[in-house]
């Protein structure tokens, strides 16, 4: 770890964390991972009380997992790097929020922390604005500073949720012209670039939105997460174009999420497509369109 970076405060995280005074049952700490969710599910394989609420946290994830193969990759101590293991506890069919829901926590707790007006993309990536307002083709302004992974456990009852959060990265530690830090987007304050706070205001977020969530039996709407999701997300009202898993594309205005959470395009012809799956790319908001794209 680079000397000059401080470790998590491991006591320090338990004590906010872990029952009675916080919401989980299990918190374990990790020198380093090759992948949190890995080793998550592998904790979870070998007594499934993990599911009843566990937090697996590394301070160095040397092989981590994205979405369709993407890795993730960090300098050592820079990055906030965990997996949340639960049962949901609501219809299956309402699974298909649990990204979005993670975001949105994640989103929160970012802008909380670091006082910089976070966003979310759909549908797994949480954004901050770049520090020298550039744009970037796919990115505009943007640029991503967290991800997440929900994936179904084997026994299909549980799911994990990584997260990946850049916190101390310099600009040029980043990997790619589309990432950025809350260091680098320029987070106010020393607790903006703390992992220690960040880890711990992203789980108390994340589980806040989701408690609120079950409690309303995964009716996001009747739960007005729908609406709090759309508040933030930058997807909506954007002109993208996304790869489908096929390798097609898919072009249009982005209108709206759906009740299962796909999200919904609207075509130059006014036919409306939904996506489960792709990479999304902002080719420009749609007040800027001057033919479709």
């Amino acid at each position: 770890m680079d000397s000059g970076r401080a470790p998590l405060r491991a006591d320090e995280v338990r004590a906010a964390l872990l029952a009675p005074a916080g919401p989980l049952r299990r918190c374990e700490v990790l020198p380093v991972a090759g992948s949190t969710s890995t080793e998550a599910l592998a904790r979870l394989a070998a007594d499934p009380a993990w599911a009843d609420g566990g937090l697996l946290t590394a301070e160095h994830q040397d092989a981590g997992r994205g979405r369709g193969g993407h890795t993730w990759t960090t300098p050592p101590g820079a990055a906030v790097t965990l997996s949340l293991v639960l049962r949901p506890g609501v219809p299956r069919s309402a699974w298909g929020w649990l990204p979005l829901l993670t975001g949105l926590g994640v989103v929160r707790a970012v802008s909380a922390v670091s006082g910089l007006p976070a966003a979310l993309k759909w549908p797994n990536d949480v954004l901050l604005p770049a520090a020298d307002g550039a744009d970037l083709p796919g990115w505009g302004t943007d640029r991503k500073a967290a991800g997440i992974l929900a994936e179904v456990a084997p026994s299909g009852d549980a799911v994990v949720l990584g997260i990946g959060v850049n916190v101390g990265q310099a600009a040029a530690e980043l990997p790619v012209p589309s990432a950025t830090s809350l260091r680098a987007a320029g987070a106010a304050g020393a607790a903006g670039v703390d992992r220690t706070a960040v880890l711990v205001a992203v789980v108390r977020e994340v589980l806040a939105v989701l408690e609120r969530w079950r409690a309303h039996g995964g009716d996001v709407t009747a739960a007005g997460l729908d609406a709090d999701v759309a508040a933030v997300c930058r997807t909506l009202g954007s002109a993208v174009r996304a790869t489908l898993p096929d390798g097609a594309e898919a072009r249009g205005t982005a209108v709206r999420i759906d009740a299962d959470g796909a999200l919904v395009l609207r075509g130059a012809d006014g036919a409306e497509r939904r996506l489960l799956a792709g990479d999304v790319r902002h080719v420009r908001p749609a007040g800027e369109l001057g033919s479709p794209v």
